[in-house]
Formats: structure tokens, sequence, C-alpha cells
């Protein structure tokens, strides 16, 4: 079975280039240099391996038989061309990619949709200079200060309110009373 004959390299170097991260542009290049000495080399070989004129060497070599042997030996010499045995697993990964791809783009557009209703929302609003702590309040009242109904103290932040206990304290609460 005959090998194909590469006519030139199938690789879009350019489109590869433009994704390679910029602190991988050294190895990038010497992977691309690599293969072009490679494609180089077999593209300066010639397709099929030259003709042997058996005639002339069976004239030349007085041992009888030796050439023959030689002949038989060389036509039965066969390099079998690797079998391919990955391209269905890759072909797999490839179509495991395409629906991640395809669950991350709608996810995407999902997030795009509510991220500019929060921007419409926001644009809605006062300015922040210019509004009042009722506004606030009513705009944001899930963090908005309720100084009747949830009072706390300065910074207002879960660590500084009455009643707090770090996780380390509820951990060992809860180890003291089993």
């Amino acid at each position: 079975m005959a090998a194909r004959r590469i006519a030139q390299s199938s690789i879009n170097w350019s489109a590869l280039a433009e994704r390679v991260p910029a602190n991988q542009k050294s190895s990038f290049s010497a992977f691309k240099t690599k293969s072009d000495i490679y494609v180089r080399s077999v593209l300066a070989n010639p397709e099929n391996p030259p003709k042997i004129d058996w005639a002339y060497y069976k004239r030349l070599v007085p041992v009888a038989g030796l050439v023959d042997g030689f002949q038989k030996q060389y036509e039965a010499l066969s390099v079998p061309y690797p079998k391919d045995t990955v391209s269905s697993q890759v072909d797999t990964e490839i179509e495991q990619s395409k629906s991640e791809i395809a669950a991350y783009k709608k996810g995407s557009e999902d997030r795009i949709k509510n991220y500019q209703k929060e921007i419409s929302h926001l644009k809605s609003l006062l300015p922040y200079d210019q509004m009042t702590m009722e506004d606030y309040r009513d705009a944001f009242p899930e963090t908005a200060l309720d100084p009747i109904n949830k009072p706390t103290f300065w910074p207002h932040t879960p660590e500084e309110q009455v009643g707090y206990k770090s996780k380390e304290q509820l951990e060992a609460e809860a180890q003291g009373h089993h």
C-alpha cells in the first residue's frame, strides 16, 4: 500500500499562531521550524524509490543466483503503512468538544442577556451621586441598610455584627455538643 504523498503542509500556521499565547510563542516557532524541516526533507526525496536494473547486476555479478536471491527478497519486502487507530478517538473528542462549546456559547448568550438587563436597569436609575439613601434602598433593597428592621454596626460587615460566629467557632461548638 503506497503512502499518501503530501504536496504541502495542510496546517494553517497563521491561524494557529493567532491562538498561541505570548509566553509560548518561542515554543511555537521552534515547532513550526521542525515541521518545515520535516516537510522539506520529505519533499526532497522522490515519491517512489528508483527502479533497480536487475539485468545489469546479473551480467555484472559472477556468482550464480546471488542477484536473483536479492531480487526476490527485495520484491518480497513490504513495509506496511501504519494503521489509523486513533482517528475515531479524535473524532469522538472533536464531537464532545463541539457539544461543550455549543453549551458554553448558549450559557454565555444567557449570561449576556442577564447582564444587558442589569445594565439597562442600572442606566434607568439615578446616578449614584444624586441618590438619597431612600433612592438606594428602593433600587437595591437586598444591600441597602435597614436601621429599623435589621440594624447593623459600622462597617456593616457580617464579622462586625452582634452574635457573629466564625466558621471555626461554629465547628468547635458542633464538636462540643456531640
